[in-house]
């Protein structure tokens, strides 16, 4: 494993462990990375994604903030810009996630009650896991220079 993407599996998880909920720990860890480009604001938008969309078990939170960093990196701002280079990103982030834990959806992904210890474990390992699946694939994919390293945090 490389250096970079145990930086991201230990960030988002301790993140995870201090409250974040999975989507918000993704999204706060790689903001940081990017040296803050999303407001404090604007990172509230994460928030509703936990639990598989409120609790309704649905689409990994992690996995859907994920996909919100990589809109960081190709997403648009006008509808005359591709949206095509963040579909793909998206499209391919998915199956690598589907490859490494079989499943996409929150309920499938841990069994347990939400909010249970072995729920909160089992999301604990999930969210370090996807930050450090997502920084490799940022890194596959050349999105961050090959001399990149993460920004000290006081």
């Amino acid at each position: 494993m490389n250096d970079l993407a145990l930086e991201a599996r230990s960030r988002a998880g301790n993140k995870f462990r201090n409250g974040l909920n999975c989507s918000e720990s993704i999204v706060h860890t790689f903001n940081e990375m990017l040296n803050n480009p999303v407001s404090s604001e604007a990172l509230k938008m994460a928030t509703g994604f936990g639990g598989g969309l409120g609790h309704a078990g649905c689409m990994c939170g992690a996995l859907t903030g994920s996909v919100m960093v990589l809109g960081l990196f190709k997403g648009r701002f006008e509808p005359e810009e591709a949206r095509e280079p963040a579909y793909n990103l998206a499209h391919d982030f998915h199956d690598r996630f589907l490859k490494e834990y079989g499943a996409t959806c929150c309920r499938a992904l841990n069994l347990h009650e939400f909010d249970s210890q072995e729920h909160l474990r089992g999301c604990l390992k999930l969210t370090g896991g996807t930050a450090k699946l997502l920084m490799e694939f940022i890194q596959e994919k050349g999105l961050v220079d090959a001399d990149f390293s993460w920004p000290t945090i006081a």
